[in-house]
């Protein structure tokens, strides 16, 4: 059997093994003792909301995700609709493992906090790295296992299209439902317990303290995990694509992004155990070790790769070295940006002293700078790979492996995000428990650090995002040539590419609008319960009644449930409307348009949230006074943080990170249905 071939079969190999190792992680964190009959209790609730909500959600997708299967089978082929069908379901399976094991963490990371710091980052860790390495073994075992099916050759990469859409549908929605959910039980649990009633976060009188816990699963997890199933999955298949061009060059170029993605995740289970408190107590730093080892023994495995796939070619080697380097440069950038260790977030802070005019203007001019080196990042990873390649179709090539690349350590990358909202729900559940003071102390600091993780890895997220994005862009475009026998070329003279540019330029900000708008909405009926519960439940305050926790899960599960199905139709129509009316020439620019405004609003949105978020918590933290005055009365430097983060929750959370479903579903759709619209656009 060739090298080629080895590798090829090294790509299901990786996955299998990968998912082999999230069993075991999960039976380490199974084994733990999750604490007391309270501690169970409260965790139990979060659980069953949690998947109370996934399931509802997942069948509100299913009946659009069997008009879609039926749709693709009629007008393109069998194959196209099973692989979509397979798509949506891994996708699905991937946020539930990691909501099935975050929701079981929590506890287990709340308890091992009496034993100290370092037990309880151990916990945390391993929970989110069951759904790190579950998401990247599925995607690459999905992909791959398709291509081998479909006979490994090259006319098999068009029939795999469909399990990107499939795993973008479910992250659209992912994303979308989840990021609702998570942020109107945020907001409305924070303005009436912390603001109104002056309340403790996670304090157990208050109504909507399980729905914000559950909200941080279905969002931070299972959104997370869905969003980067996706962009790996979509990632690997626009590099295919493209190899597909450059076969005649590079006869192994469909294969080698597979390969690349098998060596990282075996890398990433390597860099999991060296995620280690040191003597110093620096929790990122710790994470962050995890991290660089994983991309040092990719690096090595990429090298020998190309060498035995690629004869060598420096070109492709830089351009894998380019992908783990602009994600390295993204996750700096982003902590310096969302960090309380640095000025972004000091200065926010400090502008909190007058008030939350001044509090929300800060962190907006925070978020608008924090795209500027990102961009400049990305554009340098772009014009590097683009270059060493030679340019033209390898160029792109090139592109598509700095993204691929960048995407193959997802495995590691979740597993800090994921560590996020497993610390947020332990100290959740050691307030609503009424464990010591101690076990807050252990818990708050972790969770002051996921909420940066969270930041980095969004960071993450868009950053490869527009990678690969660039790279499905470039595989339409590529389809298109193929198709009509003449380049696609995008002319700015032509009114066509302009109104393309135009809309697709548009439509990230009307889609976040529709987010923001149906946070907010969700959020009133949250408020409006919770003041229901306060004002009609006697002896809630003074902790002698229960609050009806269930009934704020189903009213929040409901709005998010309904609220998410416009935005979603958004993404997956618009390609479709331009394509079929104004034509492939247009598509073209809504792609551009939609790929650049969409990149620069989603960094905006979600690091100028994460900042503002920051700068509530390095206020709590007893800087600026702290939450309380000497006095004992409520300080207004904190209040006005407190309105800022109520802001900037719904930016981060919410709309923020969905654009990255949705910049991709448009460009998946335009390659999926590109035969189609090159046929029936009425433009002709």
């Amino acid at each position: 059997m060739a090298i080629a071939d080895l590798l090829l079969y090294s790509a299901p190999l990786a996955g299998i093994i990968g998912l082999i190792f999230a069993v075991y992680l999960v039976l380490y964190i199974l084994k733990l003792d999750p604490g007391t009959d309270k501690m169970k209790e409260i965790a139990s609730a979060i659980q069953e909301g949690a998947m109370a909500y996934l399931n509802r959600q997942y069948k509100t997708v299913a009946v659009i995700a069997v008009i879609l299967t039926i749709l693709i089978a009629l007008a393109i082929n069998i194959e196209t609709a099973l692989a979509f069908v397979l798509g949506a379901v891994m996708s699905a399976a991937a946020g539930y493992l990691g909501m099935n094991i975050s929701v079981r963490s929590n506890v287990r990371c709340a308890n091992a906090a009496k034993e100290g710091m370092k037990k309880a980052l151990d916990v945390a860790f391993r929970g989110g790295a069951v759904t790190g390495i579950s998401v990247a073994s599925l995607a690459l075992l999905g992909v791959s296992g398709l291509f081998i099916a479909f006979g490994a050759k090259v006319d098999a990469v068009d029939k795999i299209v469909g399990f990107g859409f499939g795993a973008s549908l479910i992250s659209l929605f992912a994303r979308i439902g989840g990021g609702i959910y998570t942020k109107a039980a945020d907001v409305g649990t924070d303005l009436v317990g912390k603001v109104e009633a002056g309340i403790p976060e996670d304090d157990p009188r208050n109504p909507g303290v399980i729905a914000d816990n559950v909200g941080d699963n279905v969002g931070d997890c299972a959104g997370m995990a869905a969003d980067l199933f996706e962009t790996y999955a979509v990632t690997a298949l626009g590099a295919m694509l493209i190899g597909v061009t450059v076969i005649e060059t590079f006869p192994n170029a469909v294969v080698y992004p597979l390969a690349i993605g098998a060596a990282a995740i075996i890398a990433s289970i390597i860099g999991i155990f060296f995620v280690k408190l040191g003597k110093s107590g620096n929790i990122m730093g710790a994470m962050y070790n995890g991290a660089i080892v994983a991309g040092i023994i990719s690096l090595i495995l990429f090298y020998l790769i190309t060498a035995q796939m690629m004869d060598g070619d420096i070109g492709l080697f830089i351009s894998a070295l380019v992908g783990l380097g602009v994600t390295a440069a993204m996750i700096i950038i982003t902590e310096y940006y969302t960090s309380t260790e640095h000025g972004p977030v000091k200065a926010i802070a400090d502008a909190s002293v007058t008030g939350p005019g001044t509090n929300i203007i800060t962190g907006l001019s925070v978020g608008l700078q924090s795209t500027a080196l990102p961009v400049i990042v990305i554009c340098a990873g772009i014009l590097t790979s683009y270059m060493v390649m030679g340019g033209g179709t390898l160029g792109l090539y090139g592109i598509a492996i700095a993204a691929a690349a960048m995407l193959s350590v997802t495995g590691i990358i979740i597993a800090i995000d994921s560590y996020g909202p497993i610390t947020d729900n332990a100290g959740g559940i050691a307030e609503m428990a009424e464990l010591p003071k101690e076990v807050r102390d252990i818990t708050d600091p972790l969770d002051a650090v996921g909420n940066t993780t969270k930041a980095v890895t969004k960071g993450y997220a868009i950053g490869s995002a527009a990678l690969g994005a660039l790279a499905l862009y470039a595989a339409y475009s590529s389809e298109i040539t193929k198709l009509r026998g003449t380049p696609l070329e995008l002319n700015l003279s032509d009114p066509m590419v302009l109104v393309g540019l135009l809309i697709g330029g548009m439509i990230p900000f009307l889609f976040a609008s529709f987010l923001m708008g149906a946070v907010g909405r969700a959020a009133t009926t949250i408020v409006t319960e919770i003041r229901r519960q306060f004002r009609e439940i006697k002896g809630i305050m003074e902790g002698k009644a229960k609050p009806d926790y269930g009934r704020c899960v189903d009213i929040v599960t409901i709005a998010a449930q309904k609220e998410m199905i416009i935005p979603g139709l958004l993404a997956v129509l618009s390609p479709l409307v331009v394509g079929f009316v104004l034509g492939p020439v247009a598509l073209g620019g809504l792609l551009i348009g939609v790929i650049i405004s969409g990149l620069l609003l989603a960094l905006m949105m979600t690091t100028g949230g994460a900042a503002w978020d920051n700068a509530k918590k390095y206020i709590e933290s007893g800087n600026l006074g702290g939450k309380r005055l000497p006095d004992g009365s409520k300080n207004p430097t904190h209040a006005a943080a407190v309105v800022g983060d109520t802001v900037g929750d719904p930016t981060k959370d919410t709309a923020g990170p969905a654009i990255n479903p949705l910049i991709k579903v448009m460009n998946i759709v335009a390659i999926l249905f590109a035969a189609l619209i090159l046929k029936y656009n009425l433009m002709g």
